[in-house]
């Protein structure tokens, strides 16, 4: 199937990051052809940027108000296709620009890979002759294609809305208003699902037109499911094959070497993972396909005549070009996600200037796995950030938890009957009360309580502070711990040509290879598991830890015996590393 989403010009896209940092990356990178990827957990955010961006491009601006009956839906559609027409006016003027230095369409040119459409361009520059220079600047200017404007949705985050004291129907929740809102605009992107199954969302995604192709194949919107295995991937991709629906790319994330929520899963690793769908892709493939097929007939609709066909792309960790090459040579991924680096490039996402630095001089202490996130799923946080020194001080001050002014995270109802955030100061007062605990003393069972925080509001923080929409705001840091080997602010095309390979920003010296990384990050999180049950405060059987050590061991047999093709000229260093890690597993006992 030939799509545009599905062979972009570009070998990498930029993930989600968090709610603010992404929110409008499409602006800057997609009239390059680079996609990116932003959330629409924020609907409250997503207005707020819909008037400023408003402002800027001088257009008008009309509040779309709480009150509104589908208020959340209405703004996320109004959003994407404004961004939408913008960055089809950018794409205008790129068109039209001169072949010159520093203009906008030789950027274009000069950051795209190596590929037909690069060796196109380099034979234009080479060619004197003035009529032919002019008939292939015109071919150029015709293949010339936007980045996507991508959309995440994080399954987990469903909370059902009421109005008036009445809960209202389905459709309304969080998850499945984002996803209303997204199928109504006028974008041809990608939406990628993350966080796992939900069934009633899935059911929603085949009342839409634009995820159905038409007779040639297409879609004006393709559906992609980020996965932590491939299991999971047959598992998702069968339950929307039934429905009719296709899956375009299953986009592998690292279970804990990411940024953001980490779902470590059960001590899987990268490598494995990716050999699995290497060596199955074409059953997969075979399989979904006939699945798919029976059921479009079922349903009635037409068969394109083109086979159906999706990407296996793969993010988390990835921090060189070397690295980069690897995952495409040797695992035959189609595309690679960079998130956490582009935290230093704010010419691409959002980032105040104390936050930059800081990110700058952060090292590995200063980022940290933690409990903060009040799904109760680990997550990554930068210690310096303003809402982590916020949070202190509250607890300092006697009043642990958050006001709570958006209430996206709320699903507790242990001391009330409205759902409330497990980070806000009405839980973690109750809370902290019905453990007979003194506050200040903090004990390890308070300290579970009141470790959580704001991170629906405070990771609006990066967009709301450097847009002036809320100066004040307590930014939160969800960067992973790739983040920290990178200190230098870089441009953009300074990133590109890193990924690519065409120049190396400076990366410090001890950062470890990103497999070896990963394991030592679920050796990490395995002593902590096991010392919080001797201590009585996790409930983790032996089956499972047991489960974690052999998957380790597999992966760390498997990187054994490809480490030739791994780390290449690096060989012995990562083979050393590799059995000092292989050690420490040996250590951590029950």
């Amino acid at each position: 199937m030939s799509h545009p989403l599905i062979n972009p010009v570009h070998k990498f896209y930029i993930p989600v990051m968090g709610t603010g940092f992404t929110i409008d990356t499409p602006m800057k990178v997609a009239r390059y052809g680079i996609s990116s990827v932003i959330s629409l957990v924020d609907d409250k955010l997503i207005e707020q940027m819909r008037k400023r961006l408003s402002g800027t491009d001088g257009r008008k601006y009309v509040e779309i108000p709480d009150s509104d009956e589908d208020s959340r839906a209405s703004r996320i559609t109004s959003y994407l296709n404004m961004m939408d027409e913008m960055i089809e006016g950018q794409m205008e003027k790129l068109r039209g620009s001169l072949f010159e230095a520093g203009s906008e369409i030789t950027r274009y040119f000069e950051m795209l890979p190596e590929s037909p459409l690069k060796s196109m361009y380099e034979k234009m520059q080479m060619v004197r002759d003035p009529a032919e220079r002019a008939r292939l600047q015109q071919q150029l200017r015709d293949r010339i294609t936007s980045g996507a404007i991508d959309v995440n949705i994080m399954t987990k985050l469903d909370r059902d809305r009421m109005s008036k004291g009445q809960l209202l129907p389905p459709v309304f929740s969080d998850a499945m208003s984002a996803l209303r809102g997204y199928a109504n605009s006028r974008v041809k992107s990608s939406l990628i699902l993350s966080a796992g199954m939900n069934r009633r969302l899935f059911n929603y995604l085949a009342e839409f037109k634009d995820f159905f192709p038409d007779d040639t194949g297409e879609m004006r919107k393709c559906i992609v499911l980020k996965v932590g295995d491939f299991r999971s991937a047959m598992v998702q991709g069968k339950l929307l094959a039934r429905k009719g629906l296709w899956v375009s790319e299953y986009r592998v994330e690292s279970g804990l070497n990411c940024g953001g929520h980490a779902f470590g899963g059960k001590g899987t690793l990268l490598g494995p993972v990716l050999e699995e769908f290497a060596q199955k892709r074409e059953a997969l493939a075979s399989q979904l396909g006939e699945i798919w097929t029976a059921s479009m007939q079922e349903m009635g609709r037409a068969i394109p005549e083109a086979k159906m066909d999706f990407r296996v792309t793969v993010q988390g960790g990835i921090g060189t070009s070397e690295e980069n090459r690897m995952l495409e040579k040797e695992y035959k991924v189609d595309g690679t996600g960079w998130g956490s680096p582009f935290l230093l490039v704010p010419e691409v996402v959002n980032i105040d200037k104390s936050h930059l630095q800081k990110i700058q001089v952060a090292n590995e202490d200063d980022v940290h796995l933690s409990d903060s996130s009040p799904l109760g799923v680990p997550f990554w946080c930068l210690k310096t950030s303003l809402s982590e020194e916020t949070r202190l001080e509250r607890i300092a001050d006697g009043q642990p938890g958050s006001e709570c002014p958006k209430g996206f995270l709320v699903s507790n109802t242990e001391f009330t009957k409205v759902p409330i955030c497990t980070a806000s100061r009405a839980y973690q007062r109750r809370k902290l009360i019905s453990l007979g605990g003194n506050p200040d003393d903090l004990p390890v069972l308070a300290e579970d309580v009141v470790i959580k925080a704001c991170i629906c509001h405070d990771l609006a923080g990066s967009a709301t502070v450097v847009n002036e929409i809320d100066p004040a705001a307590k930014t939160a840091i969800c960067c992973g711990p790739n983040t920290v080997y990178f200190s230098q602010v870089a441009k953009l095309r300074e990133m590109v040509d890193h990924i690519y390979g065409r120049a190396n920003l400076p990366i410090n010296s001890e950062r470890p290879h990103m497999f070896l990384k990963e394991i030592s990050l679920h050796l990490d999180r395995l002593k902590k598991d096991m010392d919080r049950r001797r201590q009585g405060l996790a409930d983790v059987k032996n089956k499972s830890s047991e489960e974690i050590r052999n998957n380790l061991m597999d992966g760390i047999r498997q990187y054994h015996r490809l480490a030739s093709q791994i780390a290449s000229d690096k060989k012995d260093a990562f083979l050393s590393k590799l059995d000092n890690l292989r050690g420490d597993l040996d250590k951590i006992k029950d």
